[in-house]
């Protein structure tokens, strides 16, 4: 999943500059700034806030959607300048920084936008990372039609097999998983990435016939 992922060239970055990641930091809060809001609704405008006593650093928005794909959404530095993806403005979301408050607005929220939302932060050569905070329209129930026929059996509520009770615990494993999985696979690449450098170097010079008693090496095959 993390292959077609916008936010991998943002954690290939940090990871090059970050020793490893830290974990969840506990003064790094993000919540919906109506705390009376429990779901979006399609087309409101949602704002998200990253509380945090670190005013030194910038933050990271990331979304996380249902199938745990990562998308970079804007980068706020601690002077409150936003930087979206691609370094051009973006037209769907705000951000801005209020004294040690990072805020998310997403002007109107759609399917697409539908995911757990985190932010991130790089301090001390460290990567922080908040809980996140789920932001999905509300699942609706349906009862199942009464029989025709007599009986004393009331309308049965039809449960959704899909739906489950998260663990808080599971979700954190979950998160911390997700972001090792990167920090494991980027060196393997990068060494991957390395040696077929090195194969392409050494066939061009095997090639290239600079002086007449110039050969390439032989090995005798076993």
């Amino acid at each position: 999943k993390m292959a077609g992922s916008p936010a991998l060239l943002l954690l290939l970055a940090l990871g090059l500059c970050c020793p490893g990641i830290h974990g969840q930091k506990d003064d790094m809060k993000v919540r919906f700034r109506d705390r009376s809001i429990t779901h979006p609704k399609l087309g409101q405008q949602l704002e998200l806030e990253c509380e945090t006593t670190n005013t030194g650093s910038g933050v990271f928005w990331v979304r996380q959607n249902k199938d745990g794909t990562l998308h970079f959404i804007v980068f706020i530095s601690s002077l409150s300048r936003a930087t979206f993806k691609g370094k051009k403005p973006s037209t769907h979301f705000e951000a801005r920084k209020d004294h040690n408050i990072y805020h998310l607005v997403v002007k109107s929220f759609t399917p697409a936008d539908e995911g757990n939302y985190f932010c991130l932060m790089n301090a001390n050569q460290e990567l922080y990372f908040s809980r996140g905070q789920p932001a999905f329209f509300p699942v609706t129930t349906t009862a199942a039609p009464t029989a025709l026929a007599p009986t004393t059996q009331s309308g049965i509520t039809r449960k959704d097999p899909c739906l489950k009770t998260l663990d808080p615990e599971n979700i954190k494993k979950s998160e911390l998983s997700l972001f090792c999985d990167v920090f494991i696979w980027i060196p393997l690449a990068g060494a991957c990435l390395l040696l077929l450098i090195a194969l392409v170097v050494t066939t061009v010079l095997c090639q290239r016939k600079t002086h007449p008693r110039t050969t390439c090496p032989y090995f005798p095959q076993q």
